[in-house]
């Protein structure tokens, strides 16, 4: 394949996820300079997981590393202990070191589903700290003298938090200083980021040019909603997929997906060409489960393999559409025949549900033994080794009793 052709083929991978490039031209020359591209991934790990909306940039940095060039993966564990105010209302917690270690760890393993570590040509791990942790005081003057205050209130986040008489602390302030100074320190060439990162990466833009380097090209890449329609995804809402979820979690989370997102989801989020979405979009208004479990099992097969698709769609269908109780259930090892029904309930899930959350599971209906209704949680019941008990509409599990 000529130059021109793989880089006309590059844009237009890309242009799929893409919401804007700073610049575009600047892009193109960085391709066409032949050089290999040094791609700056930063994460903030104070929270260790990756959902399919964020690896959206890590498969656009993963067609860049099959092209030959290099992604620099950037542990911000010395940003951590200030914490990205991005998004945020409110001061985020100082985490102890120990605990960025090991999140750090995770964000790798997570990481790995998608982006090559299996060649230091193409991978380089980096942490922030190997610079800020021996910064003299003198030298971070300097680079404070070099933005104004003006410039660093005007962030979005700054602003809605004067607006609401919501305290700004001064090492919030200057936390996208430090993450703009990261791509000087590691040359980057290039990043690609969700949009609440354009502030900290622009910052990046300036100091490089402060320092006569090329600036790097920023690409922000488009969000949608999670799967409850509302927010962009998020683990404190609980309406993403999860890169560390199972597959058969990945196919359960689909299935909330609502049926106007279906195609969006299709577009962003897989690799199914453009052409069959297209006529995917004219036949979806008639069947849109069909479609949401064919989204279901294309994402899996991007983070597992074909199998797995098709075994979790069998899963699916056999459970919820036959009504036939799965054969892989956990068992549940218990002491003696009689309990109250919430207590049964509250060893399976071993407290991770609070009182409320499963006393309202008995009033929605939603436990049963042996197929038989349980709507009174202080009920006194009989349980046998080999009862099945189903709790919500993807709970089960199969009673042993041991013991005396």
């Amino acid at each position: 394949m000529s130059a021109s052709n793989a880089k006309k083929q590059l844009l237009e991978s890309f242009s799929r996820t893409t919401d804007e490039i700073f610049s575009l031209n600047e892009f193109e020359e960085l391709i066409d300079s032949k050089k290999k591209i040094r791609i700056k991934y930063g994460v903030d790990v104070t929270s260790p997981y990756l959902h399919i909306g964020h690896a959206v940039n890590l498969w656009m940095m993963r067609e860049l590393q099959d092209l030959g060039h290099k992604v620099v993966f950037l542990i911000g564990d010395f940003t951590t202990q200030i914490g990205d105010p991005t998004g945020r209302n409110n001061t985020r917690p100082i985490i102890p070191q120990s605990e960025i270690d090991k999140n750090a760890e995770e964000f790798i393993r997570q990481a790995k589903m998608v982006l090559r570590f299996d060649d230091p040509d193409l991978l380089e791990v980096r942490r922030n700290s190997e610079w800020f942790s021996k910064y003299q005081l003198s030298e971070f003057l300097k680079l404070l003298s070099m933005v104004t205050h003006s410039r660093l209130i005007s962030r979005d986040m700054f602003q809605r938090r004067i607006k609401n008489q919501e305290d700004i602390y001064l090492h919030e302030m200057i936390y996208p200083i430090l993450q703009g100074y990261d791509s000087y320190v590691l040359e980057s060439d290039l990043t690609i980021i969700g949009s609440d990162q354009l502030f900290n990466e622009m910052l990046g833009r300036f100091y490089q040019q402060r320092f006569g380097q090329k600036p790097q090209v920023i690409i922000t890449t488009k969000i949608t909603q999670g799967i409850d329609g509302k927010a962009k995804q998020s683990k404190s809402l609980d309406n993403y997929i999860g890169l560390g979820h199972s597959s058969r979690d990945k196919f359960g989370r689909c299935m909330k997906v609502p049926d106007e997102l279906i195609l969006d989801y299709l577009k962003i989020y897989t690799k199914v060409p453009k052409e069959e979405i297209h006529m995917i979009e004219k036949e979806i208004v008639r069947d849109p489960m069909r479609w949401k479990k064919f989204l279901a099992e294309e994402i899996i097969k991007r983070y597992h393999d074909e199998t797995s698709a098709k075994n979790e769609r069998e899963w699916f269908e056999n459970t919820f559409s036959k009504k036939i109780t799965p054969k892989d259930i956990p068992v549940l090892e218990i002491g003696g025949s009689q309990w109250v029904a919430i207590d049964l309930v509250n060893k399976y899930f071993d407290n991770s549900k609070s009182s409320s959350e499963v006393r309202r599971l008995f009033k929605q209906g939603a436990v049963s033994v042996n197929g038989e209704n349980i709507s009174l949680f202080d009920a006194s019941i009989e349980i046998m080794t080999g009862d099945v008990v189903k709790v919500g509409k993807r709970n089960w599990f199969k009673i042993k009793i041991v013991g005396n």
